[in-house]
C-alpha cells in the first residue's frame, strides 16, 4: 500500500531561488499542455504525450527531457481525475512532479533537480517519518511551495499488513450532530465542529456581502482554514475510533454506505447549506486507510432504516433528536448507538456486508 510523508525542507536563499524558477517555469510548461488537452480533447497520457512532447521541448528546452515528461503526467492526472471534463488553469505557484530520474534520497540528503542543475538539501527526519522511509520503497513526489516554505511530499510503497483473521465486528454510525457512534457505545461529539462550521459560514457571508476591496483580503487570508480545521478533526476522530477497535480485538469496521447522500435528500436551502459541509466522506476515507495499516477489515452496509428500526425487536420506532424510543418492546436509547447496533445486526447476519434491511421486520 501507498503512504505520503510531507518532509518539510530548509534551504538556503539561493535554493530557494532555483526551486521558485523552476516552479515558474513547470508551471508554465503544464498551461501549455493543458491547452493542446483542451484543443485536441485529450486526457489519455500516452497519446497526449505524443501530441505535446516536442513542442515542450521547443517552447521549455530548459527543463529538459524528463521535466517534460513529468509535465504531461501531471497534466493527464489532473484531467483524469475530474468528474467533469473542462479546462484547468496551472497557476504560478503550482506543485512540481518529481519522479525517481529527477531526485534522490539517500542517507538523508535530498537530492533535486533545478534548471541551474542538482541541489543538495539535508533532511532531518524525525522518527514518524523514518519509521516509514527505513521499510518503504520510494515512488513519486511532489514539491510544494506554501509561502516561503517548501515541502516534499514523498510516496513511498510499504508493505501491507497482516490482516487479522479472528475477532469482533465494531460498526461505527456517522452523523452531524455526533460525529461518529460505535457499536460499543462510545460517542464522539460533533456539536463544537458544528458551531466552528457555523461560525465561518456567517463570518464569510458577511465579508462577501460587504465586498470591500479589505473584505475580499480577509476572505483571501481565512481560505482553507475552516477546511484544515475539519480535516484535523476528522483525523482525530479517525484514530480514535481504530483505537476502540483495537481495544475491542475487532476485526472488521462496518461502516454505512452513504454515496450519493447529497442527491437523494431534498431540503432547503438551510439543510443543503449544512448537509453540503458534513464531511462525513472525508472521515470515512480516513477510518479507511488507518484500519488498513493496522490490518482491519472495513465493510459497508446499505444504512437504510437503521434510524427507525429498533435494535432490540427490529420494530418501526420514532425518533426524537438523539432519542429513540420503541413503541413494540418499550425500549428507549441513544437514537445513533441504537443506529449503530443495527448496522451491526446487519453485518453479523449477511454473509456479506451489503445486504439490505429487512422490510418485513421494519413495518412490524
Amino acid at each position: 500500500m501507498k503512504r505520503t510523508i510531507a518532509i518539510k525542507l530548509n534551504i538556503t536563499e539561493n535554493q530557494h531561488l532555483d526551486l521558485f524558477q523552476l516552479q515558474k517555469t513547470f508551471s508554465g510548461a503544464c498551461q501549455a499542455v493543458a491547452e493542446i488537452a483542451d484543443k485536441e480533447k485529450e486526457i489519455n497520457r500516452v497519446r497526449l504525450h505524443h501530441l505535446s512532447y516536442y513542442t515542450l521541448r521547443q517552447r521549455f528546452p530548459e527543463i529538459g527531457s524528463q521535466m517534460s515528461c513529468n509535465a504531461i503526467a501531471k497534466v493527464a492526472n489532473a484531467l483524469k481525475a475530474l468528474k467533469k471534463k473542462r479546462k484547468i488553469n496551472f497557476k504560478e505557484n503550482a506543485s512540481i512532479h518529481f519522479d525517481k530520474r529527477t531526485y534522490s534520497l539517500k542517507e538523508k540528503v535530498l537530492s533535486l533537480f533545478t534548471l541551474q542543475g542538482r541541489i543538495k538539501i539535508p533532511l532531518e527526519i524525525c522518527p514518524f517519518h523514518a519509521s516509514y522511509i527505513n521499510v518503504g520503497t520510494f515512488k513519486e513526489a511532489e514539491l510544494v511551495r506554501k509561502g516561503n516554505q517548501w515541502f516534499f511530499n514523498l510516496v513511498l510503497e510499504i508493505p501491507e499488513p497482516v490482516q487479522k483473521q479472528s475477532g469482533k465486528i465494531l460498526a461505527v454510525d456517522f452523523g452531524e450532530n455526533n460525529m461518529a457512534a460505535t457499536s460499543s457505545g462510545k460517542l464522539f461529539g460533533g456539536g463544537a465542529i458544528k458551531d466552528h462550521r457555523d461560525k465561518f459560514l456567517a463570518h464569510r457571508r458577511r465579508l462577501q456581502s460587504n465586498g470591500s476591496q479589505s473584505a475580499k483580503q480577509r476572505l483571501k487570508r481565512i481560505s482553507g482554514k475552516e477546511g484544515r480545521r475539519v480535516k484535523h478533526v476528522n483525523h482525530v476522530v479517525a484514530k480514535e475510533i481504530i483505537d476502540e477497535a483495537i481495544k475491542n480485538e475487532c476485526k472488521t469496521i462496518v461502516l454505512e454506505d452513504l454515496k450519493n447522500i447529497r442527491e437523494r435528500i431534498r431540503g432547503n436551502k438551510k439543510m443543503r447549506s449544512r448537509l453540503h459541509r458534513w464531511s462525513f466522506d472525508e472521515l470515512r476515507r480516513f477510518v479507511e486507510y488507518k484500519a488498513q495499516a493496522k490490518g482491519i477489515e472495513v465493510v459497508y452496509v446499505n444504512p437504510a432504516y437503521t434510524s427507525q428500526t429498533c435494535s432490540k425487536c427490529s420494530s418501526h420506532g420514532s425518533r426524537c433528536k438523539h432519542r429513540f424510543v420503541c413503541p413494540n418492546c418499550g425500549s428507549q436509547q441513544h437514537s445513533d448507538l441504537n443506529a449503530s447496533q443495527n448496522l451491526l445486526r446487519l453485518a453479523m447476519s449477511a454473509d456479506i456486508a451489503t445486504g439490505e434491511v429487512n422490510r418485513r421486520n421494519v413495518a412490524a
